[in-house]
């Protein structure tokens, strides 16, 4: 797959997936979906690496979820049940037999901070800012993006983040256990590149192990994310949920009461 949306680079054994969409906080269309799957299974599976670093081109975003104003949404091959595979970008994460890094800088917001929780490891900027959007424009996660971090900051916290969608400093999250470490930012890439260094003298078999058996204990959050997207999908089509992206495009408060579905 030629890719336009990400940059791919495989070194000293590391596969680095940069989302290469800084214009737009490296938001997600419907190609950089497609683009990022085949990018983690490329780097995942090939033996010569032993992890995967993902980021964001600049330093504004590391990434901010599905691009509102991509209004096509779906992928070149038309998959996933909310039409772009969001599912399999989750298991492929977890099923590559390698540690994958998120280094972040500035925002990880909405899809962009559930795709730093689902990292194995997360190490931020001091300028990085973490938090969720999906209420506030008609979205969730219904899988891993909510009942995996429970598992990580403590259910208390979690529905704090998903139901008030405010925003955490890096340092707010390292408290928290959301992430695994915080530098200043001129020493984040040489700190990525210490952890990685660290990973290549590892036994690549014991580590694929471990990560197995760590996933061993939430793989049936799986299950929970397609049934959950399957409803999420129904929820797309209604009024409520295209309150949030038409409000978020013009630049207004939405009305979701105004349009809420009659059964809650």
């Amino acid at each position: 797959m030629p890719y336009e949306d990400i940059i791919f680079e495989e070194k000293n054994h590391v596969a680095t997936i940069t989302l290469n969409r800084p214009d737009r906080y490296n938001a997600l269309r419907g190609q950089t979906y497609e683009e990022l799957l085949d990018a983690i299974k490329q780097g995942g599976w090939n033996r010569d690496n032993s992890a995967i670093v993902l980021t964001g081109a600049g330093d504004r975003a590391f990434c901010t979820g599905g691009d509102q104003q991509d209004k096509k949404g779906k992928t070149r091959m038309g998959r996933g049940t909310v039409r772009v595979p969001i599912e399999e970008i989750h298991s492929a994460m977890r099923e590559v037999p390698v540690p994958v890094i998120a280094k972040v800088r500035g925002y990880a917001i909405g899809g962009g901070n559930v795709l730093a929780t689902l990292c194995d490891m997360t190490i931020a900027s001091e300028n990085a800012v973490f938090g969720q959007v999906g209420p506030k424009v008609g979205s969730v996660d219904p899988g891993f993006g909510t009942a995996y971090l429970a598992r990580i900051v403590g259910e208390k916290k979690a529905r704090e983040i998903w139901y008030l969608c405010r925003r955490y400093s890096a340092q707010e999250a390292l408290d928290m256990g959301l992430i695994n470490a915080v530098v200043p930012d001129d020493r984040l890439d040489a700190e990525v590149d210490q952890w990685c260094a660290e990973l290549a003298e590892r036994s690549p078999t014991a580590i694929a192990l471990c990560k197995r058996s760590f996933n061993a204990d939430t793989d049936h959050i799986k299950g929970i994310a397609a049934l959950g997207f399957e409803a999420v999908e129904l929820f797309y089509g209604t009024e409520e949920s295209k309150e949030g992206g038409n409000a978020f495009r013009e630049k207004r408060s939405p009305d979701f009461r105004g349009k809420r579905m009659e059964r809650y």
